[in-house]
């Protein structure tokens, strides 16, 4: 049984049995201090409102969108210190207490995350992944997956992917490819079917970031992304 206040992160969806069991560790826990987001997509977000209906005096915080205090990177919100890390969203946050970094779709426990893009989104998903190495955690949290021990190993792992998958594009497009499923046969040619969609998503920001760059060529189709987040 916990004294102190609880501070969720990220509560999740609206299941009644979600919310039931989010109420029942509140309460073991001795009450709820805060409501962090780490970015507003509705896996992360969708219960604050019923949360909120039951606890209507408690603060949320999150970098943008109707919520009580909005947070930058170097932010506090009661014991959790708030993270740049935009990427997967621009107003991704990850939050750190003690050696632990709850790191939303940042990191996830398993797999890589996806990229929406966005001007500039890939560069700065780099450089989120480097700021979390950088702080040398003893634990990731992720939104998704299971917790992650080997710290500085998984970013290793992330930062790799993303220049591999840069080097697998790069040579993509040395040899003439163009249109968008020329690009991800060649570069995302290890991704299944179901996750495509995805690849696209991944590969739209890739594009975007040799362009910024001057490294794109002329007559690359990028794919057309409405996933309706950002």
């Amino acid at each position: 049984m916990g004294h102190d206040p609880a501070w969720l992160i990220d509560p999740g969806p609206a299941l009644p049995e979600h919310i039931d069991a989010l109420r029942a560790e509140i309460a073991a826990r001795g009450g709820l201090g805060g409501i962090a987001l780490t970015h507003d997509h509705p896996d992360h977000d969708e219960a604050v409102p019923l949360l909120r209906e039951r606890y209507p005096s408690v603060p949320v915080a999150a970098q943008r969108g109707e919520v009580d205090e909005r947070h930058e990177g170097g932010s506090r919100f009661g014991p959790l210190e708030a993270i740049a890390t935009p990427g997967h969203s621009v107003d991704h946050l990850a939050y750190a207490v003690g050696g632990v970094a709850f790191t939303g779709d940042a990191v996830l426990g398993q797999g890589s995350s996806l990229i929406i893009p966005y001007p500039g989104a890939l560069a700065a998903y780099l450089e989120s992944l480097q700021r979390l190495r950088e702080r040398e955690f003893e634990v990731l949290a992720p939104g998704h997956g299971p917790p992650v021990f080997e710290v500085q190993a998984k970013l290793d792992e992330y930062l790799e992917h993303r220049r591999e998958r840069e080097q697998r594009l790069l040579a993509a497009l040395d040899r003439g490819r163009r249109s968008v499923d020329e690009l991800l046969d060649d570069a995302w040619s290890d991704a299944p079917a179901a996750l495509r969609p995805a690849a696209a998503a991944t590969l739209a920001a890739h594009l975007d970031k040799l362009a910024d760059e001057g490294r794109l060529p002329d007559g690359v189709e990028r794919p057309q992304i409405s996933l309706g987040v950002a």
